[in-house]
């Protein structure tokens, strides 16, 4: 009724959306009814030049409006072709927003958390600029922003697992022995897509595999398990801004590092930090389709020496976050950050100087996503 009467607005779809029926999902997907997404593109410092990453995204980019963050480091105009509707943020703009002391945690992939910080969209889609859509195993370009929101609208099950993935996907459903108690789901807050071709292996593993690489089109969908932890990467990856959006932060950086994936640590402690913010509020991370096709980059055996203190970092980070518990009165994704940001301070702060900077940077996180609040207007000229 309400598209007869042409009455269907933003703020419309956002009420039936809010209802979580899943119904509403399925008709809102029948009738091809685009739900507001924001992609946030961030380029690097050896991309100045989008025009072939934006044309082979054309299809599927074109539908949405695109934030685009310049890495403040680069020097380089942008080349971007016309016929999107974006807005791009350059080092002008970030000063602007958050002030010059401040912005230079937006250096280089960490750009792409200005996208984050200043979207005023519920589900934000980011994909790196070295990635392209991919084709599934019948030969089909994958429409990576329509299965990220599918992801995302369909309900998580992480307290008990379906040996059929994940029971919300066409052709899919509890199996025997599911518990009808759990079988609602919790609402998805993440989705983390995959990608062909590079896979993303540390770079110990990509020197000593150089030629490897993932062909494996995997048609599925699995909600990772509560209390298990997963290395996040933000290459592909979708999430619901207003539930969980100040948890995905940049805060670990290591001495020394560099601005290849392979060289940092920064979005895998985040993505730990996010998943046991999910853990502890009841909300879902799914992971698996969509897939993007990666080209390569970067030189592993330069890398190497960089990544190795992050390499051996996470023998210490991953038991940290297997035994972090979060307080009764944590009942913000905000509250958790700080909590975590403590615990950080206190139990590791005074191993490595780097983690009680870590811990400030996560507490000035928070403030910095609380006072941007939702004033913050588009780049100027």
């Amino acid at each position: 009724r309400t598209l007869r009467a042409g009455k269907l607005t933003e703020r419309v779809l956002k009420l039936f959306i809010a209802t979580g029926k899943d119904e509403v999902f399925s008709l809102i997907q029948a009738l091809n009814i685009q739900v507001t997404v924001t992609p946030v593109l961030p380029t690097r410092a050896l991309r100045p030049d989008l025009t072939s990453f934006m044309n082979e995204w054309r299809t599927i980019f074109s539908r949405f409006h695109l934030i685009i963050v310049k890495d403040p480091d680069l020097k380089e105009e942008l080349k971007i072709p016309e016929g999107f509707n974006l807005d791009v943020y350059k080092k002008p703009d970030i000063d602007r927003v958050v002030g010059t002391s401040t912005s230079t945690i937006f250096s280089g992939y960490s750009c792409r958390y200005f996208g984050y910080l200043v979207s005023r969209k519920k589900y934000i889609i980011s994909v790196d600029d070295d990635c392209y859509p991919a084709k599934d195993n019948k030969g089909i370009l994958v429409d990576a922003v329509a299965q990220h929101i599918t992801n995302l609208t369909t309900p998580a099950t992480p307290f008990f697992f379906n040996t059929l993935y994940d029971p919300f996907t066409e052709g899919a459903d509890f199996v025997r022995g599911y518990p009808f108690s759990l079988r609602s789901g919790v609402q998805c807050a993440l989705s983390c897509g995959l990608w062909l071709n590079l896979a993303d292996y540390d770079a110990p593993t990509q020197a000593l595999k150089p030629e490897e690489r993932n062909s494996r089109y995997v048609d599925a969908v699995l909600t990772v398990p509560a209390r298990t932890l997963m290395p996040i990467s933000g290459i592909n990856i979708a999430f619901n801004r207003e539930v969980i959006g100040p948890a995905l932060l940049p805060s670990l950086r290591l001495g020394g590092e560099g601005k290849f994936r392979w060289e940092t640590m920064e979005d895998i402690w985040s993505g730990m930090c996010v998943k046991v913010v999910c853990d502890h509020l009841g909300l879902g991370v799914k992971t698996g389709m969509p897939y993007v096709w990666r080209n390569d980059r970067g030189d592993a055996i330069a890398s190497l020496r960089k990544e190795w203190e992050g390499v051996k970092l996470m023998e210490e980070v991953v038991p940290f976050f297997q035994s972090v518990r979060l307080s009764r009165e944590a009942t913000t994704t905000e509250d958790c950050v700080a909590e975590v940001a403590n615990v950080v301070k206190e139990q590791l702060g005074t191993k490595d100087p780097m983690f009680a900077r870590a811990a400030k940077a996560m507490l000035d996180w928070v403030k910095l996503w609380k006072s941007v609040g939702s004033s913050t207007s588009s780049p100027g000229a």
